[in-house]
């Protein structure tokens, strides 16, 4: 079993010839014994002139492994990597994240998770963009196993990366302890595992926090009016995760104040639309303002349809409403046309509905859409 393990790692790591690390790796096979020790080897130098890291990134990395004394194991490692595909950037920036990573046996503990991950059905590339995200996981967690539970419950692979993409230490909590846990008690919220997927895209932490926690986020999200089970419920799971009660509070207090809400009216806008609680203050000043102020809406029909404040200002907000005022300034568009109706609309259907009818009435209305889009108003809706 061991030398069918070696020759399936032998054959894994195998790069192509074009591999930056090929050279080096036939170098490496060379039977010679290796250098217990190098008095002359300095880990910064070898680290920059070889690993290809920054000085500033050496000297801390560098630090992290006082007991590297040779370049014999760190060649080793960095022709394991290249077998994998990394690139020089990609091993570099792997090499900052876990410099520790150059003191690792690649035969006993990096060559087995290869074989581990590849048994699951991973590919050498797939193995690589792991490698590059996991940090001192790879080396240190039972990462194979950990991925035999992950990988069937995220879908695939890509799905999987989603979350470890913002946050490695998903491989690095316990399943039965806290991660299996945490689905379980979602999943009695009324969030289905395609749900759970979604919001861990985004919260990793809902799945790797301590289950006490993520039951307080599920008591936060129930007390901004949202309810287990509801359409809304895993956003606002999102939008409370990383606030606590007092931040909360203060979100709310600043939201009715600026929109002029009721209490009734604030519950309303938060529960259908909880990603209110996650914008900028000065992003929600802004909105309040353009809404209330220049395009003259209501406090109470900004609460009914809350969504409209999660809109970008520069890319849909202000060009549509301009446009919708031009038109109707020159009679081209009934009076009672509803913003919020237009709002909505995608890009295409609201270009094809107030855009393209006016083709030769109004030549240039299209060019001045595409203007304020840019942020820069033209004389036409100036003036109007």
């Amino acid at each position: 079993m061991l030398r069918l393990r070696s020759c399936i790692a032998s054959h894994i790591l195998s790069p192509p010839s074009t591999s930056p690390f090929f050279h080096l790796r036939r170098l490496l096979s060379a039977t010679a014994p290796p250098i217990p020790s190098n008095p002359g080897f300095a880990v910064e130098d070898y680290l920059v002139d070889t690993c290809g890291l920054t000085r500033p990134q050496a000297l801390k990395a560098s630090r992290r492994i006082p007991q590297l004394k040779s370049s014999s194991n760190p060649d080793a490692v960095l022709s394991f990597l290249g077998g994998l595909g990394l690139t020089g950037a990609e091993v570099a920036a792997t090499v900052a994240k876990d410099p520790k990573l150059l003191c690792s046996d690649v035969e006993k503990t990096l060559a087995p998770k290869v074989v581990g991950l590849t048994g699951l059905g991973l590919s050498r590339s797939e193995i690589a963009r792991l490698v590059t995200l996991a940090g001192t996981h790879f080396r240190c967690a039972p990462i194979a196993s950990r991925l035999q539970y992950y990988l069937p419950f995220f879908g695939s692979f890509e799905n999987f990366l989603r979350p470890v993409k913002r946050s490695s230490y998903l491989l690095g909590f316990d399943l039965e302890r806290t991660v299996k846990p945490n689905v379980a008690f979602l999943q009695e919220c009324g969030l289905g595992d395609c749900d759970i997927v979604k919001l861990c895209a985004v919260v990793p932490r809902m799945l790797t926090a301590n289950p006490k926690r993520v039951r307080e986020i599920v008591a936060c999200a129930q007390g901004i009016g949202v309810p287990c089970g509801s359409g809304m419920f895993r956003e606002a799971l999102q939008a409370v995760s990383l606030l606590n009660e007092e931040k909360i509070t203060t979100k709310l207090e600043f939201l009715k104040r600026m929109f002029g809400w009721s209490d009734a009216e604030l519950s309303h806008a938060v529960s259908k639309a909880p990603v209110l609680l996650r914008r900028p203050e000065e992003a929600l000043r802004r909105r309040s303002e353009f809404l209330i102020s220049e395009v003259g809406l209501k406090p109470a029909y900004i609460a009914h349809r809350p969504v409209i404040i999660s809109y970008s200002m520069e890319g849909r907000l202000r060009p549509r409403y301009y446009v919708l005022r031009f038109l109707k300034a020159n009679g081209l568009l009934d009076q009672n046309q509803d913003y919020y109706n237009t709002i909505v609309l995608s890009e295409m259907a609201f270009v094809e509905k107030f855009i393209c009818p006016h083709k030769e009435s109004v030549p240039e209305l299209a060019e001045d859409y595409a203007t304020i889009c840019k942020g820069e108003v033209p004389t036409n809706f100036r003036s109007t």
